[in-house]
């Protein structure tokens, strides 16, 4: 109830109520029936306040952070990409406590962490797994109740040491062995891969209404954009991909599909999944290079042999960001820089060129 104090010879009411052991207090003007009244209104008001915001405290182990952060993946990011981070959280449950408490994680947990890992692996390895969990953990600072607030003890963290070799592009003449050995939708795939840049996802995902023969252009939908959204990126078609998708839509087989890649093959390890879209074709790729005698390669390392071909016939890097799509030029750069494509090398042509030796013409006499 407020009490009536006396102070600097002026009374007044005060309330007081307390909350979460804090006492909270409030002075009212004069020692009128108006201040009592408002000061019981306020206890009042304070409590109810107080009933209303019960705040539920939550102790995040690393198994539930880990599961809530994978059921948010699995639904926004690229079935690769969440199974990237299947295999993160997976290590990292194997080798701590599941059930340790988050709170209770520091720098040097996580030092000791990947620094297994670089150990064990690989730099690369140790880093991939550095973005990943540190991403997790911003996550559930923003999305879980009682989740820890502080600092993120994986971006603690510097990177470790890479080396890293240039990525395989394989040679004109395998990718065209290999065209050669397939057949049907897969030689249209094979050369979907070539002419776009198209990455597998991408190719799977296509859809006859992606195509717009009338303007000769196709749409690749991409989740490889901040946050994960799917976003559309359209391409011109080139003559003879145009040919041959025209060519497939007369041959399809599956007419009732509205895309226009589809399995084809009836084994009982695909589940009855005849005239469905694929999700991953495995063992496709191998299959076909083995038939070639050529060194193995995936649609990825397609999507390298289109920038390295681009490249060398001269065209510019705007060029080639257009075709595999990169938002940020310099993220076009690294990727040319992965392959073993250097930027600099007509700068270093032009600008280390030795001069012409000047040769002294002589006039005949006679």
């Amino acid at each position: 109830m407020p009490g009536l104090i006396d102070k600097r010879r002026k009374k007044r009411w005060r309330a007081s109520i307390m909350i979460g052991g804090e006492l909270h207090q409030k002075l009212f003007p004069d020692a009128t029936r108006k201040s009592h009244r408002k000061a019981v209104e306020w206890e009042i008001a304070k409590k109810k306040e107080m009933e209303n915001d019960q705040t539920v405290t939550v102790s995040w182990t690393i198994l539930s952070w880990s599961e809530e952060y994978l059921d948010y993946a699995k639904d926004r990011f690229t079935r690769k990409t969440y199974k990237e981070k299947w295999s993160v959280v997976k290590r990292l449950v194997s080798r701590s406590d599941p059930h340790r408490f988050v709170s209770g994680i520091s720098p040097s947990d996580c030092k000791d962490y990947l620094g297994g890992e670089f150990k064990s692996r690989s730099g690369y390895a140790a880093n991939k797994d550095r973005k990943n969990l540190a991403a997790g953990w911003e996550w559930g600072r923003k999305y879980l109740t009682g989740f820890p607030q502080g600092l993120n003890p994986f971006r603690a963290i510097e990177k470790f040491p890479e080396v890293r070799s240039p990525r395989y592009v394989p040679p004109e003449d395998d990718f065209w062995s290999v065209y050669d050995k397939a057949e049907g939708q897969d030689k249209l795939m094979l050369l979907t891969a070539l002419h776009l840049a198209a990455r597998r996802g991408e190719i799977f995902a296509l859809t006859w209404a992606d195509v717009d023969f009338a303007t000769s252009q196709i749409c690749l939908w991409t989740r490889k954009r901040k946050g994960g959204h799917k976003e559309p990126d359209w391409l011109p078609l080139t003559t003879e991909l145009r040919q041959a998708l025209v060519k497939w839509w007369d041959e399809r087989p599956v007419k009732t599909s509205s895309h226009i890649f589809v399995c084809l093959e009836e084994l009982p390890c695909l589940e009855n999944r005849y005239g469905e879209p694929f999700v991953e074709r495995s063992k496709f790729m191998r299959r076909l290079c083995v038939e070639a005698k050529v060194k193995p390669f995936g649609f990825h390392a397609i999507r390298h042999l289109t920038a390295s071909i681009l490249y060398r016939k001269g065209y510019s890097l705007g060029h080639i960001q257009a075709v595999l799509r990169h938002q940020n030029p310099n993220t076009t750069s690294r990727y040319l820089r992965r392959l073993g494509l250097e930027q600099v090398r007509e700068a270093l042509e032009e600008g280390l060129r030795k001069p012409a030796k000047i040769i002294e013409f002589k006039r005949q006499i006679g």
